[in-house]
């Protein structure tokens, strides 16, 4: 047992890193809610004084404001529900003994390694390109009309890159999930007489529910951030202008920093919103 002096030359050890980590933090989200309430134009005068609300007022009564929202909330959705649903399936796949087992897990992991902007010129230049992409060719193949992917069905075709870049991420841990599952309870299950499918949503399932809770929560903080995916594919057009992408292109036009910044805030309180949401819901499994 700990006695109190390891305790506290624990907390003294950690105390500097720990103080480092408040300083990274709260320094950025400080200078934001400053600025987010005056008016600095950088290229056109410098610091104009005070502004008071009117930033949040314009940002949020902004016509793509909550398009853009919505826009956040389906992708981070349909991401979310294929990286999941894929997950669960891929990390079965992947624990069942197959020839060349360690070479196929690698090669299912690889693309969460690959950064989202190479990833998205990737599937937007080989594989949705209208004239050239293998999408095309397929098409062709089997005489149908191509598909511009990036402009015909935008949205679906962010989810899709993104999903792509997301599922290793997913696979990996549910399959670290799925080989923590004690066997014998599977064999018990099917001597008993239960089906494949009884075996899955009554043992499988219910062990996965804090690894997808984690694969939840982790995944949602990253996509409500989505950026690079839009930019190099679509530039936010198509109806694809996420919230993140949204602070971006209005600090690009205005040039107005207190603008770009009240719509950060916007972007924490949402982040903070759904990271609520999820934790009730979703995060109700840790505590089973």
């Amino acid at each position: 047992m700990a006695t109190q002096h390891s305790r506290s030359a624990a907390r003294l050890m950690m105390a500097p890193a720990v103080f480092l980590l408040l300083v990274w933090m709260l320094v950025p989200l400080s200078m934001t809610l400053w600025f987010s309430f005056r008016k600095y134009l950088p290229l056109r005068g410098g610091d104009l004084g005070w502004a008071g609300f009117d930033n949040y007022v314009r940002f949020v009564t902004s016509s793509a404001f909550w398009p853009s929202v919505m826009t956040t909330l389906i992708i981070v959705g349909g991401v979310l529900i294929i990286t999941v649903v894929f997950g669960v399936l891929l990390a079965m796949l992947l624990d069942q003994p197959m020839w060349g087992q360690g070479v196929v897990r690698i090669l299912v992991i690889a693309p969460f390694f690959v950064m989202p902007t190479v990833s998205a010129l990737v599937w937007k230049n080989m594989f949705m390109d209208p004239t050239n992409g293998l999408f095309a060719h397929l098409w062709k193949f089997f005489g149908a009309e191509p598909v511009s992917w990036l402009s015909q069905a935008s949205l679906e075709s962010i989810i899709m890159i993104v999903s792509w870049q997301w599922l290793p991420f997913a696979t990996l841990i549910l399959l670290t999930a799925i080989q923590s599952l004690d066997s014998s309870q599977l064999e018990a299950a099917e001597i008993d007489g239960a089906k494949p499918v009884s075996r899955f949503y009554h043992i499988i399932l219910p062990h996965l529910g804090r690894a997808i809770t984690i694969v939840v929560l982790i995944q949602t903080i990253f996509l409500l951030s989505i950026f690079a995916e839009i930019f190099v594919t679509t530039g936010g057009a198509f109806g694809t202008k996420t919230l993140t992408y949204l602070i971006f292109q209005r600090v690009l036009e205005s040039q107005n920093i207190g603008l770009g910044s009240a719509g950060g805030v916007y972007a924490i309180i949402l982040a903070n919103i759904v990271a609520l949401f999820l934790m009730r819901i979703v995060g109700k499994n840790l505590d089973t």
